[in-house]
């Protein structure tokens, strides 16, 4: 068995690739050096997947980490890890992002620690490692599978990934999936890891502002959208298909419901796109039992799914993670009706 570190990108492939057809000359240069990079980090990371940790076999447990961040500037090299701006215990320095992506760091392991008793992303206390300024005019941010990457956009369509809490929730979460179900990054079980991301970059976004689940506004990716794009968002969790429509990025292909599934190539097979349909279920739920409520009834249940889980597979497991928790008063009485009908209206199981 082997955990697989995956290149997980903020912005959709789909999107990049309608600016890289639709934009002006310097758009559609920055959007296919995005495609680019997103392509060359693929396929250094295709070989590379890691075997189990001794740990799982059987073997004694490592040393636990100190969770501690490290934040690096990379000068607008296409390269990570240039040089160390600030660490865990260092001070505020004369660069916003820097001080953003630490600041938002320390929410998700606030989080991470505060409401769901995990130490870290790995839950061994793993140093935290982001990288800002990567390269030139990047249009996107990745968890590469070790550590987090920001670009500072292009100031006109995207501005600086760095400074949304969004972001950073988001692609940690990827890493809290990678070392958890260990989704397989295409397909259904993609979809599944595209949306726990979602959730837990909306969950600690709420958190944060000091939301609920009737002020939020469950968007994904408005933070970032510069005076071109004012307005649109990447994705709508309240209301997946309606989060942008416009010349550059196109139209929003996600839909919120298994009679619009996506089965096409793209996006590996639709990871992005289809991950609408379980967002639109956990909005529901969210509604109804409140969002700190589901999140933790969404982290139950992501850490006893397993790395090819299809949709169908995820009810089932949201459904019995429901009933445990009622039983042990997490959840209120009725939660697994809730999640029944939520996933009932998005049209699964199937």
């Amino acid at each position: 068995m082997a955990f697989h570190k995956c290149t997980c990108t903020y912005i959709p492939p789909v999107v990049i690739d309608n600016m890289a057809r639709r934009g002006d000359p310097a758009t559609r240069a920055r959007a296919r050096a995005a495609a680019q990079q997103a392509r060359l980090s693929r396929v250094q990371r295709a070989a590379r997947s890691v075997q189990m940790p001794a740990f799982l076999a059987g073997a004694a447990a490592p040393a636990a980490g100190t969770a501690t961040r490290e934040v690096y500037d990379c000068q607008h090299r296409w390269e990570q890890r240039v040089e160390l701006a600030r660490g865990e215990n260092d001070g505020a320095v004369d660069d916003s992002d820097v001080n953003a992506v630490h600041h938002y760091a320390g929410l998700v392991r606030d989080y991470l620690r505060d409401e769901l008793g995990r130490n870290s992303i790995d839950n061994l206390g793993m140093k935290l490692i982001l990288n800002v300024h990567f390269g030139q005019d990047y249009m996107n941010a990745f968890w590469d599978g070790d550590e987090m990457t920001f670009g500072d956009g292009d100031g006109t369509i995207f501005t600086s990934f760095a400074q949304s809490l969004d972001v950073t929730a988001h692609e940690l979460a990827h890493g809290i999936t990678q070392f958890t179900a260990d989704l397989e990054y295409q397909s259904q079980s993609g979809a599944l890891n595209e949306h726990f991301s979602d959730v837990f970059g909306a969950v600690i976004t709420q958190r944060e502002l000091n939301q609920d689940a009737g002020s939020a506004d469950w968007l994904v990716g408005n933070e970032i959208m510069g005076p071109t794009l004012y307005g649109e968002a990447l994705r709508s969790m309240k209301a997946p298909g309606t989060a942008y429509d416009n010349p550059l990025m196109g139209t929003d292909p996600q839909p919120d419901h298994m009679d619009g599934y996506y089965d096409g190539p793209e996006d590996n097979q639709g990871v992005h796109i289809n991950s609408g349909i379980p967002n639109k279920a956990f909005y529901l739920v969210a509604t109804d039992i409140g969002t700190p409520k589901a999140a933790k009834l969404w982290y139950h249940t992501l850490q006893h799914l397993w790395h090819n889980a299809n949709f169908n597979d995820a009810v089932d497991v949201f459904v019995e993670s429901a009933r445990t928790m009622t039983k042990d008063g997490v959840v209120p009485l009725g939660t697994t009706q809730t999640v029944r009908m939520a996933f009932k209206e998005v049209g699964l199981p199937r």
